[in-house]
């Protein structure tokens, strides 16, 4: 490519119809979830408020991550399209705010149930461990399993553990932005050794602390049941819808006139990370089950009953759009080159994680016989899809689509595999 031909100030302008688009979708999910309270679906409603914050939350921690691996790794191929994770990256503590809300929202109002002809209040979200009396000797509720666990499962603890990851991922999120945005006034490499540093630090702390935050937002909603493996098939399935988002904006970028120095080789090196971390994913989700099945653990085998029992088609629909789709359709070369084949296999990743989610929450959230599918499940998604949207463009929109001043930018723009 002709470097003299790049605009190294463009910008993308967020306006028009894709501005529109995002701010009516957040108006429908605000009605959806409207909705859900003042039908008197609540508890649902909350579980899908996880879903989703939870979701756009792990997108842009792992917008983050990426761009941690690519300083360590000292990669040249991602260079020309960083703007993009950045833009995620910069949302994270938008992300980060919501989820603690709906997390302390669920846990603090509580609603009442019938249990064994005795009226006890319950909180909406995390009722297996959060609920008063499970953990305390002499109360007619207590449960010998919690109470092992109190020491860590406690509100104080498990919401201050929450700000604290969270937190740490939003401050490394806002200094890699910080540092590329001064490497575009300054140049040199003082900027690019420093996110090297950060991206060290960011990358032990990351690799230690997200394992115990899947535990602790989305395994504690059944906390009689464990898994050592929880951790790290979250990590995947965040990090491969992370690399889905991010293929998919550039591609719609690219359509839209935008990042034209952006060839079929970045989307091609994306596509290999797409293929090669679904079937990533896909490995740690049958080892967990394996495992349990394998060792004849019945005190374990709850967790798939339940899946099994209950959302049986979700369960095999997440085996399909997360392995068997991304597998098929990006084994060729050429479709992972091709911008409308890869595209296609991005939002099939994006749906199958949502998919995904959905089973891993909706059974340790909602009572038997209370899920559903409809208005709730697919409004509130849509919600949280318009927030992401005019989140990170908008942040997109703030600074040009190409960090001019990065050391490597050249190998990048003249990127061939």
């Amino acid at each position: 490519m002709e470097t003299h031909n790049i605009n190294f100030s463009e910008q993308f302008e967020f306006t028009g119809k894709a501005k529109t688009l995002s701010l009516v979708a957040i108006v429908l999910g605000i009605a959806a979830i409207a909705f859900g309270f003042l039908s008197g679906y609540q508890e649902r409603t909350f579980a899908n408020l996880l879903l989703m914050g939870y979701y756009f939350a792990c997108v842009c921690m792992s917008g983050t991550f990426f761009l941690a691996i690519q300083f360590v790794a000292q990669a040249g191929w991602s260079a020309s399209i960083l703007r993009v994770p950045q833009a995620m990256a910069k949302t994270l503590p938008i992300a980060a705010a919501i989820l603690v809300a709906i997390m302390c929202a669920g846990l603090f109002i509580q609603h009442n149930i019938l249990e064994n002809g005795e009226s006890l209040s319950v909180p909406y979200l995390y009722k297996h461990w959060a609920t008063h009396g499970l953990a305390e000797k002499g109360s007619v509720h207590y449960d010998a399993l919690i109470a092992g666990k109190s020491v860590f499962l406690n509100i104080p603890f498990f919401l201050g553990r929450q700000v604290v990851f969270l937190g740490i991922y939003s401050i490394f999120s806002i200094i890699f932005v910080k540092y590329s945005y001064n490497e575009d006034l300054a140049g040199g490499l003082d900027s690019y050794r420093k996110s090297f540093k950060n991206a060290c630090i960011f990358l032990v702390i990351y690799g230690f602390t997200t394992p115990i935050f899947a535990f602790d937002t989305i395994m504690s909603l059944e906390a009689h049941w464990f898994s050592t493996m929880f951790g790290w098939y979250n990590f995947a399935a965040m990090w491969v819808s992370s690399l889905a988002t991010i293929a998919i904006i550039i591609i719609l970028l690219r359509r839209a006139g935008y990042m034209q120095w952006v060839n079929n080789s970045h989307l091609h090196n994306l596509g290999q990370f797409i293929f090669g971390f679904s079937i990533f994913w896909t490995y740690v989700w049958f080892a967990q089950f394996l495992l349990i099945y394998y060792a004849n653990m019945p005190e374990e085998t709850v967790y798939f009953y339940k899946r099994f029992e209950y959302y049986k088609f979700w369960f095999f629909l997440n085996l399909a759009m997360n392995f068997l789709a991304p597998v098929l359709l990006l084994m060729d070369r050429d479709n992972k080159r091709t911008d409308t084949k890869l595209l296609f296999v991005c939002i099939i990743v994006l749906l199958g994680h949502w998919v995904d989610y959905y089973q891993m929450i909706m059974p340790g959230a909602v009572e038997d016989g209370h899920n559903g599918f409809g208005i709730i499940e697919i409004g509130t998604a849509i919600g949280f899809v318009g927030l992401f949207t005019f989140t990170v463009l908008t942040s997109l929109s703030k600074k040009p689509l190409i960090a001019k001043n990065h050391p490597l930018l050249q190998e990048s723009l003249h990127h061939q595999l």
